[in-house]
């Protein structure tokens, strides 16, 4: 009995000691009396999932569904719209075509030729190109075109833009670059392009070299071209039928892409002898379908070819003595024999060198023989002479067989 009195006895005292002011001093009174619910364990913490950011109140997600459905709603409206406006625009135009009489003044098509300025590049085509009456007259064909739907277009008919892309064949020499530069500023006259100017461009300047190189090449030369005409010259260089690796073969995927998706605002020619490219376009059957005027530029006579000699003379202020046209003539009949011949290109050359022959000429007469005291006039000066052709004629008939094509 005593023995559980003292044991009650300490149990008391140990209790008053734990529960005593004292023992409390020093600690907060948060720690006192702290939720058994508020431990590290049990706080959310948004958890692991990595899809957690992807989940949002429900409020939220109605009020973005609201706002998409509005956007829909808005856009569909405005589509009906514009629908609207193009029927209300296509009614008027067909009520105004009905009602107007077939005899309506258009405006004459010298009007248009001449307020465009088309006939004056047709007028420059005729004094830059001596003969070569079926180019001449292929173009104006494709220039009546262009200013009869222009007409057209004025009245409210409906139109399209034809396919201008061209292709020239002939030998070299026959104007096919004077040709492209006149097509170019009729179509910019026209307004079938936005610049008129013309590029020029061959294999070097659209093939790479290798893999990656073709791509950046090509379409750089075409942003060149953008507004106006791309000249392809000896366009058969691209495709290389013995090499199916040959990296010409990206660049013609680009152009032909280019020609059916840019047609308003690049005119693609490619250009080169006839058999090539007739051939050429047997291996690229698209290029052939997408071309619409296949010009052909023939020889020049030997008639013309003077009369081209005539021209450059003129431009150049010369003026060739009438004795000297036989002589000339019959340089040029020599040299349409002898091979690596270039028309208008080797009547070029050959001005070159008559000219060289008369300033030597009159250099030996008046600085080295002193003839006049040294004085010459200006038409000693602006004179071509047989003699300074016949240099040209001595060479081929004294030249060795081997050394004729240089002459």
């Amino acid at each position: 009995m005593k023995f559980t009195i003292a044991v009650t006895s300490l149990m008391y005292l140990a209790s008053v000691v734990a529960f005593s002011p004292a023992a409390t001093v020093g600690r907060p009174a948060s720690t006192l009396f702290s939720s058994p619910f508020d431990g590290p364990s049990l706080q959310y913490t948004g958890g692991t999932d990595p899809n957690n950011a992807n989940y949002v109140k429900l409020s939220q997600a109605l009020n973005a569904a609201d706002t998409e459905r509005r956007k829909a709603q808005e856009e569909a409206e405005a589509r009906e719209r514009a629908a609207e406006i193009r029927r209300e625009e296509r009614q008027k135009k067909i009520d105004y075509m009905r009602n107007m009489p077939d005899s309506q003044a258009a405006g004459t098509v010298d009007e248009f030729m001449f307020k465009e300025g088309v006939q004056d590049q047709l007028d420059k085509l005729d004094n830059d190109l001596v003969g070569l009456i079926p180019v001449k007259n292929r173009v104006k064909e494709i220039a009546a075109l262009l200013v009869l739907d222009k007409m057209r277009r004025k009245l409210g008919f409906e139109t399209s833009v034809p396919s201008l892309h061209m292709s020239f064949t002939g030998a070299p020499g026959t104007g096919k670059t004077t040709v492209a530069v006149r097509m170019g500023q009729i179509l910019a006259k026209m307004g079938y392009s936005r610049r008129g100017h013309v590029v020029l461009a061959t294999r070097d300047d659209l093939v790479g070299q290798y893999v990656g190189h073709t791509a950046p090449k090509t379409k750089e030369m075409i942003k060149k071209a953008m507004g106006g005409l791309l000249l392809v010259d000896e366009a058969y260089y691209l495709y290389n039928a013995a090499n199916d690796r040959d990296y010409g073969q990206e660049s013609i995927e680009i152009l032909l892409n280019v020609m059916e998706n840019n047609k308003d605002d690049l005119v693609v020619a490619v250009a080169g002898y006839k058999d090539r490219m007739d051939k050429f376009f047997s291996y690229i059957p698209g290029m052939m379908s997408r071309i619409g005027n296949h010009i052909d530029f023939p020889n020049y006579s030997a008639d013309e070819l003077v009369a081209i000699s005539e021209v450059m003379a003129r431009d150049l202020e010369y003026s060739i003595d009438a004795d000297a046209y036989p002589v000339f003539k019959d340089y040029i009949e020599r040299r349409m024999q002898l091979p690596y011949f270039s028309n208008a290109r080797t009547v070029r050359n050959a001005m070159d060198r008559a000219r060289m022959n008369a300033a030597i000429r009159t250099f030996e007469r008046f600085a080295i023989d002193g003839v006049n005291g040294g004085v010459c006039t200006v038409d000693d000066l602006k004179s071509i002479r047989k003699e300074d052709f016949q240099v040209l004629v001595d060479d081929i008939v004294n030249a060795d067989a081997s050394k004729r094509i240089f002459a």
